[in-house]
C-alpha cells in the first residue's frame, strides 16, 4: 500500500508529552496516530467520548460538599432512618 505525509499542528507542549508518552509504550508518534486513524474508519467513530460537559457552579459545590464529606463523615450528621432525617431537615426549616 502506498505510503502518505500528514501534517499536523498541535502546541508544543502537547506534541513534547505525546512523543514521551509513546516512547514509553514502545510506539513511534507516526505509529500511535495510525493506530487512532485506522481505529477511526474501522469503527466510523471517534473511539472516546467527545464532550463539552462541564458541571455547573452549584454540581460542583455538590462535589466538593461530598468529598469533604467523605473525608471528614464527623463534620455532617448521619442518620439511621428517611424519617428521623426529614424530622431533622424540617425541624431546621
Amino acid at each position: 500500500m502506498a505510503q502518505t505525509n500528514i501534517n499536523i499542528r498541535m502546541d508544543e507542549a502537547t506534541k513534547i508529552a505525546f512523543d514521551k508518552f509513546c516512547r514509553e509504550i514502545g510506539l513511534s508518534t507516526s505509529a500511535a496516530f495510525n493506530i487512532f486513524a485506522k481505529t477511526v474508519v474501522r469503527e466510523q467513530r471517534i473511539p472516546f467520548a467527545l464532550t463539552t460537559e462541564v458541571p455547573n457552579a452549584v454540581t460542583l459545590a455538590a462535589i466538593v460538599e461530598a468529598e469533604d464529606m467523605q473525608r471528614h463523615p464527623e463534620k455532617y450528621p448521619s442518620y439511621h432512618s428517611a424519617e428521623e432525617m426529614m424530622e431533622d431537615i424540617l425541624h431546621e426549616a
